[in-house]
This record gives C-alpha cells, sequence and structure tokens, in this order.
C-alpha cells in the first residue's frame, strides 16, 4: 500500500467517529471520489439547511475510483456495517459496482442496483452535472465575479478548444489551474436554483 493509500485510509478513522468505548456514532457515510466532490456536497447540504456533523454523516474522498474496495470493506456489512452511499463519475462506475459486489452488496449491479444501494453515477463528472443544472450564461457569470473571464477566453481561443460547445470548454476550465477544480465546486452549488438541483447529488444526499 502506497503512502496516499494509506492516507485516504486514515480517512475512515476520521470520518468514523467513536466513543470512548469504541461504539461507532457516526450514522452514515458518503463515499466520493476527490475533494471537488466532498466539498459540492457539503456546501448543497448547508444550502439546504443541513448539519451533516449533528446528523452524524461524513463525505469522505477516497482519493480515486481504484481505492472504492477498500473503503467498502472497512465500512460495509463485513466490518463496521454503517450506513453508505456513493458517487462517481460514469467513467468510474464498474470500478463502484466491483468494489460493492466484492465488498458483499450484490451480484451483477445494474445501475438501479446501485442507487437502491445509494450509489449514483454522475452522467460525466461533477462539473458536468452542474454546468447542465446552471447553464452555460449562469456558469460564465459565476467565472465573471471571479474576475477570470479573461482566462476562461483564452482558453476558448486555443485551436483544441475552438468549435467545441461552451459547457465543454468550461468543464475543461474548471479542471485546469491548481485547486481552481475544487473551488468552482462550492462556488457552483451556490449558484444554484435548488430546484434545479442535479438528480444524483440530490439522491445521494437523500439516502443518508
Amino acid at each position: 500500500m502506497d503512502e496516499k493509500q494509506r492516507f485516504h485510509l486514515a480517512d475512515v478513522e476520521r470520518a468514523v467517529w467513536k466513543d470512548p468505548r469504541g461504539v461507532v456514532l457516526v450514522r452514515g457515510v458518503v463515499l466520493v471520489e476527490g475533494i471537488s466532490d466532498q466539498v459540492a456536497l457539503e456546501a448543497l447540504a448547508e444550502r439546504r439547511g443541513r448539519n451533516l456533523d449533528a446528523e452524524g454523516i461524513s463525505v469522505v474522498p477516497i482519493g480515486g475510483a481504484q481505492a472504492i474496495g477498500r473503503f467498502l470493506e472497512q465500512l460495509g456489512p463485513r466490518g463496521l456495517d454503517v450506513r453508505l452511499a456513493g458517487l462517481c463519475d460514469a467513467a468510474e462506475e464498474g470500478d463502484f459496482r466491483r468494489g460493492l459486489e466484492r465488498a458483499g452488496f450484490g451480484s451483477d449491479l445494474t445501475r438501479a442496483d446501485m442507487e437502491a444501494l445509494g450509489f449514483y453515477v454522475c452522467v460525466v463528472d461533477l462539473e458536468d452535472e452542474l454546468i447542465r443544472a446552471l447553464g452555460a450564461a449562469s456558469v460564465e457569470r459565476v467565472v465573471a465575479a471571479q474576475r477570470e473571464l479573461g482566462s476562461f477566453r483564452t482558453l476558448q481561443k486555443q485551436p483544441a478548444w475552438q468549435g467545441r460547445t461552451v459547457e465543454e470548454q468550461l468543464r475543461r476550465f474548471m479542471g485546469s489551474g491548481g485547486k481552481r477544480k475544487i473551488r468552482y465546486a462550492r462556488l457552483l452549488v451556490e449558484a444554484l436554483d435548488l430546484t434545479r438541483v442535479p438528480r444524483p447529488l440530490d439522491r445521494v444526499l437523500a439516502h443518508v
């Protein structure tokens, strides 16, 4: 096990709070691929007036879909057996499905089966879901408020991105530039109309 894997597995212990007798106090854990997913879900919970800490809910970034199996083994029916939910990108649906099957959650799971277990798949990824929910014009206004519209226009002029849809360009922009992806996860959620929350984000929080 490498250092990155050790770090993220240590998140399990931090997420699953225990009293002095070692009794597990957490009511549920939402497993997500990365920090931007965590930030988005926590921001959405705040906007809906939920206090996840008070509810005993932890949103845990696992450091990539390839790590899902280890977390499911520790937290699932063969481990601490806490209530679980999860969110992943479409490209990582297979990793999550196999992890669930190997951890004893069922066999030959379909997308509907995964959702019944509380695990939801973004159509492409988190950024795509949020951009589609808001619309390109609204997202550009968020970018402008961050004084980054000039940087976005520069990306649009790059040969590799000319001719692409504005939504594709925005998704690329969100995924570049250091911690931009994490920062915009919260900003886009804060800009959402709460009647138009992307289905995977809405359902995964409702599950816990």
